[in-house]
Formats: C-alpha cells, sequence, structure tokens
C-alpha cells in the first residue's frame, strides 16, 4: 500500500478556549494488537473549499502530521484531518454544538461490539481498536443505547448481536464501506448492495432535511430516559448530508431540539440519536504519534470522555473512522 500523506489538526487548544469549557487532558496510548480492518470505500461525492494547514512537526513510516491550532471552535467548517493532501475530516461548532463531517471517498466508517452489548468475542471489529486499525484510525466515537432499551438492532459481516427492527433508524455500512442512513426497510437497505454492519437506534431523528416531528411532542418516551429525568442532557448523533458526507454531532446539555436543528442546520437530511448522558456520549481524534503511539484528543468541549479512550476494551458498542489507505 502507498503511503500517503495524512494530516491531523490537535484540538486541545482549541477546546480549551472553547465555551468556557476545559477539555480533558488524555495521556498517549499504546498501540494495542487484535482486529482486522474492513474493505475501503471507493464512491465519489461533491467537495468544498477548506483552510490549508501549516506547520510540520512529527513523521512515522506511513504518514507525515501535520499539527496546527487555530485558536477556537467556531460556526465554520475547519479542516481537521487530511489524507493524500485532501480534507477527509472537518469541524464547526453550533449552538453548543460540535459537529465532525466526513469525507467517504477517503474515510469509512466501522461498526465495533462491545464487550457486553452486544457482546461475545470474534467480531471483525471488537471491543477496542486494535490490529490494523491502529495505523488507520482518525476518529472514534460513541455507539448507540443499551440493548437492553430495546433500541433496535446490531449486524455485523453476517453475525447478529441483535434482531433488526423494521421501520427502526439504521446506520448501514455497505460491503463497499459507504454508509448511508435510513429506516430499515424503507430507505436502506439500497437494493443489490450487500450489507457489511447495521447498527440501529429508535426511529429517524431526522428525516428529508427536517426534524421528525415528535423531536417536539416526545420527550423520554421517544428519545431516551435521561438522568433526572432533564430534558437538557449529554447527546450524540450521526447523519448524513445530500452528497453523502457524514455528520457525527454531540454536545452536553442538549435537548432532543438543539440536537437536531444544529444537524440540518449544517444540511444533514437523514440522522439517527446516538447514545445520550455524560457516561456514553464522547469523541476522540486520534494522533499517531511516532514514539508513543496513539494520542487520543477529546473532541467535544466539556466531555466526560469513555475510560480507555476506546484503545481498552470498552463494554458499549462504537464507530470508528478509518483511512481508506
Amino acid at each position: 500500500m502507498r503511503s500517503r500523506l495524512l494530516t491531523l489538526l490537535p484540538l486541545l487548544a482549541m477546546l480549551a478556549g472553547c465555551g468556557g469549557a476545559s477539555a480533558v487532558t488524555p495521556g498517549a496510548a499504546t498501540a494495542r494488537s487484535g482486529s482486522q480492518s474492513a474493505a475501503s470505500a471507493a464512491t465519489t461525492s461533491g467537495s468544498r473549499s477548506a483552510p490549508q494547514a501549516t506547520a510540520t512537526v512529527a513523521r512515522r513510516p506511513d504518514h507525515r502530521l501535520v499539527d496546527r491550532y487555530p485558536g477556537v471552535l467556531t460556526s465554520r467548517w475547519q479542516v481537521m484531518t487530511r489524507i493524500g493532501g485532501r480534507p477527509a475530516l472537518w469541524i464547526e461548532r453550533r449552538a453548543g454544538v460540535t459537529l465532525v463531517r466526513i469525507d467517504q471517498t477517503l474515510a469509512h466508517l466501522a461498526l465495533h461490539a462491545g464487550a457486553t452489548d452486544p457482546g461475545g468475542s470474534g467480531w471483525v471489529y471488537g471491543s477496542r481498536i486494535a490490529g490494523r486499525e491502529l495505523r488507520r484510525v482518525i476518529l472514534g466515537v460513541n455507539g448507540g443505547f443499551k440493548f437492553v432499551t430495546g433500541a433496535g438492532g446490531f449486524v455485523s459481516f453476517g453475525r447478529t448481536g441483535r434482531p433488526l427492527v423494521p421501520g427502526r433508524g439504521s446506520i448501514v455500512t455497505y460491503r463497499d464501506g459507504i454508509t448511508d442512513i435510513g429506516s430499515w426497510g424503507q430507505g436502506v437497505p439500497a437494493p443489490g448492495q450487500r450489507v457489511a454492519s447495521v447498527r440501529q437506534n429508535l426511529g429517524l431523528m431526522i428525516d428529508q432535511g427536517r426534524a421528525v416531528p415528535s423531536v417536539a411532542s416526545c420527550g423520554e418516551g421517544c428519545w431516551g430516559a435521561t438522568i433526572g429525568g432533564a430534558s437538557a442532557v449529554a447527546r450524540s448523533g450521526l447523519g448524513i448530508q445530500r452528497n453523502g458526507r457524514l455528520i457525527w454531532a454531540a454536545g452536553e446539555g442538549l435537548t432532543v431540539g438543539q440536537l437536531a436543528a444544529a444537524m440540518t442546520g449544517a444540511g444533514v437530511v437523514r440522522a439517527v440519536e446516538l447514545d445520550i448522558n455524560p457516561d456514553w456520549v464522547a469523541g476522540y481524534l486520534y494522533v499517531h504519534r511516532r514514539h508513543t503511539g496513539l494520542e487520543p484528543i477529546p473532541v467535544v468541549p466539556g466531555q466526560l470522555g469513555i475510560y480507555g479512550h476506546l484503545l481498552t476494551p470498552y463494554a458499549r458498542d462504537f464507530f470508528t473512522v478509518l483511512s481508506n489507505y
């Protein structure tokens, strides 16, 4: 495999100055071995211009890393990661919501099985980031609700962790590496496509570019029980734009309506709410350090974080974003 340029933006300084919230300062992580990697994405989508990177700081055999400190997160998209010189991840923050945009022509989504949810061993992507994935991972984010809540199903490479439920909001990754989001049996899977993985969680939160009516009319009964019954808690979601780019969004102290509004404002046409409450909402940008391995950088200002930063076995399912090169 050819060596490609990979540019990463560490967020330490950015997050420290954002909204008055301080970021968790993680230690460097040690490389671990384990799971396999899946097929790479290879289709095209639209492109947009973005700020350019500066200041080379570190090297390793497969990647040259470029670190930047642009200041604070703003409502303008900023390039967070480049692959082969092309922007692959962008970040912005609007109305208390941090959004990360993912170009599926350069990177693809991988669904991990947690040690407890859904449990078991031998999954293609298991309970920690491991094996060849360690060289390609650029982002890791939380998954969906615990399966005991009946939120939906889980399937990975022909193996069922929980049965799929018709009509549930579904994050579907095909064998060619491309992910789509829709209602199971009513939009996904696409005819003729071979499915790699499916993670369901409730119904769609956004459909046809608009928040579904229950976002405004229904609370815990539709969108999950919260700590203390509060309506504004840590929340996250995953959506897709019309051009095929994915957007992961999260923040502390959000109502369902606020999360959905930020995502529709960013051009999301379909979305699923992911996990909620502080213990289970977190995202990490992974900086590849030559001597110390992966360094996880918290993405969301004020996030409580996940023990082990997804680099040690984790009980819950989660997603990683992997370079295609």
